[in-house]
């Protein structure tokens, strides 16, 4: 069990917290400029650091001859003029010798002024590859709302954003729904006091379609286009639901029994198979981008790696056999993170006694790193369009950092929080991220910048076969 976890409550905090309206803004951090950086002047001359001595002066045999003529001119000047045939040797010596000095230690060809060599590097060089300039990463939040009744319990999910730009967040009974695109707030529903609080919420990929996970282990399922309750899945666990987890029609859905189902939400008897593996609450579920693949963590400290061509072969409802059955981890395992550019890369992130961050191939179930941060490492996110990786922590700081992959190198420490990061939801275009935490406020980052391309938008169709599905079986 993770120390720093603590037990449900009903969401109903003091007076003074509810009468809070909630999704409202609680006023910004001042803005922080961007840190100072010293730059070398492009204009400055280098001569470079090398330095080639001229030998000239060490010229033994010209030295000699200097020498020996210096004094001869001396002491025997006149014996000299009237020798012709020392007088014919010097001469000879001179042309010789003196005409080749430059040959001595000189290289082949002349080498180019210094002046030149820094210019003509320093052209190419841009040309071959032009240097990239390093993101600026705000240090404080774009913006702040107030989040009363926030439960404050490190083994749920209560926050997701949505393919329509929508943000979903629980607050007690309350399931809010935030409109990015305009900044408005709208309430979907209240659960009955005997039902709630709220456990759990996820985004069908329509963006249309919602997933709410109940207290009493009841699943809802909305139309938010219409506000409209579809359907109500019943009897699939027995005790609260902490984790959901969409794959096209199927919804996954993970409980505090350990019991984790695949239910397809297009036919009557939806609970179609049943994963059984973790002997304690579930609290992470992450299905892969190919949708072939399932991980799930639990307060077991356990991870598991589903795969579908297993189940697939096993009677219907029955029991599935893991591929992978990881125990590094030391403490509750929720957070998990797919890789965008690698399918079989896997992140997880362990629960106060634990504090790491493992990197995982999920064909080999080898584990590739681990990175301890010192503190509970509460979400993860992938960057969409850079190699980076963002984590979300409790005691003692409560910060967001972001890593450099697979440097592991910090970028960046978003401080702001005054109580642990419980919960982390990315947009769509993947530049913002959002974070709950227990201190009842949700931020905004715009922590992963703008992506070069822009995402195409989801398909129509997908929104009608889950209309047309929850239809006829109301």
């Amino acid at each position: 069990m993770d120390a720093g976890s603590h037990s449900i409550s009903s969401g109903k905090n003091s007076a003074a917290a509810v009468q809070r309206p909630p999704l409202q803004e609680a006023g910004s951090r001042p803005y922080m400029p961007p840190l100072s950086t010293t730059s070398r002047n492009p204009a400055a001359k280098c001569y470079g650091d090398r330095f080639i001595p001229d030998r000239s002066a060490m010229d033994m045999d010209m030295a000699h001859y200097l020498l020996t003529e210096t004094k001869k001119d001396k002491e025997n000047a006149a014996a000299i003029a009237a020798s012709p045939s020392k007088e014919a040797y010097r001469r000879l010596l001179a042309e010789k010798l003196l005409n080749n000095r430059t040959r001595i230690l000189a290289f082949r060809n002349k080498p180019p002024e210094p002046e030149n060599v820094f210019a003509a590097d320093t052209v190419s060089s841009h040309q071959a590859k032009p240097a990239k300039q390093r993101r600026y990463i705000p240090q404080s939040a774009e913006r702040t709302l107030d989040a009363p009744d926030l439960v404050d319990d490190y083994y749920l999910n209560l926050m997701d954003w949505g393919s329509s730009n929508v943000l979903s967040i629980a607050l007690g009974d309350t399931m809010y729904l935030w409109d990015a695109s305009s900044g408005s707030t709208s309430e979907l529903v209240t659960v009955e006091e005997d039902n709630g609080p709220i456990t759990s919420v996820s985004w069908a990929p329509d963006g249309r379609h919602l997933a709410i996970g109940l207290n009493s282990s009841d699943i809802q399922l909305w139309d938010t286009s219409s506000n409209r309750l579809l359907r109500t899945l019943k009897g699939v666990h027995e005790s609260r639901v902490g984790s959901l987890a969409w794959n096209n029609n199927i919804l996954t859905t993970g409980g505090m029994d350990g019991r984790i189902v695949n239910n397809d939400v297009r036919i009557r008897d939806h609970a179609v198979q049943t994963y059984q593996g973790h002997s304690q609450e579930v609290c992470g579920l992450k299905w892969s981008g190919s949708g072939q693949q399932l991980a799930s963590g639990g307060n077991d400290n356990l991870l598991h790696i589903w795969d579908v061509s297993m189940a697939s072969s096993m009677p219907s409802a029955g029991r599935n056999q893991w591929l992978h059955r990881l125990e590094d981890h030391m403490a509750a395992v929720k957070a998990l993170a797919w890789c965008p550019f690698q399918s079989n890369l896997l992140a997880t992130g362990g629960g106060g006694s634990d504090r790491c961050i493992k990197f995982w191939n999920t064909h080999t179930g080898a584990c590739l790193n681990s990175v301890d941060t010192g503190s509970q490492v509460c979400s993860l996110l992938w960057n969409k369009n850079e190699r980076e990786l963002l984590s979300s922590h409790g005691f003692t700081q409560n910060q967001l950092t972001l890593w450099k992959y697979p440097s592991m190198v910090k970028m960046a420490e978003l401080t702001g929080h005054t109580s642990r990061v419980l919960f982390m939801a990315q947009s769509p275009d993947g530049c913002t991220v959002a974070s709950a935490a227990a201190d009842e406020t949700l931020r905004f980052w715009n922590v992963f910048g703008t992506p070069e391309v822009a995402k195409p938008a989801p398909k129509a169709s997908q929104s009608g076969m889950f209309s047309s599905s929850f239809a006829h079986i109301r």
